[in-house]
């Protein structure tokens, strides 16, 4: 299985960020430390914010949720796609990046059992 149920957005106030969506339209947010803040719209995806320049993407940056991280490596690697970060462990799950041969920069991700 293999769905878009995330996208991750550079900023430079997390805090700020989810603020707005939660005024604006009601959603709800949930920081995970002072640099980073995930917001559940109440409809399929999900998104968050990343204030760690070190951690940022240039663009937002799509996630595919997987039940099997190794499997899709695999897959992305047979596939022609270069790992850009590799696996790591984040509250709720495991993900490593991509970039895919046109050059856009993704991520896969698994939950924790």
């Amino acid at each position: 299985m293999y769905e878009i149920d995330f996208v991750e957005f550079p900023s430079s106030s997390a805090a700020g960020s989810s603020g707005f969506f939660e005024k604006a339209f009601g959603w709800t947010a949930t920081a995970y430390g002072p640099a980073y803040t995930d917001v559940q719209s109440g409809g399929v995806v999900s998104f968050g914010f990343q204030q760690d320049t070190a951690q940022q993407t240039a663009a937002p940056l799509v996630t595919i949720r997987t039940d099997d991280l190794a499997r899709a490596r695999a897959s992305v690697e047979a596939a022609g796609g270069i790992v850009t970060v590799e696996p790591f462990s984040f509250p709720g799950g495991r993900r490593f990046h991509f970039r895919e041969p046109g050059g856009a920069e993704l991520a896969v991700w698994s939950p924790d059992s």
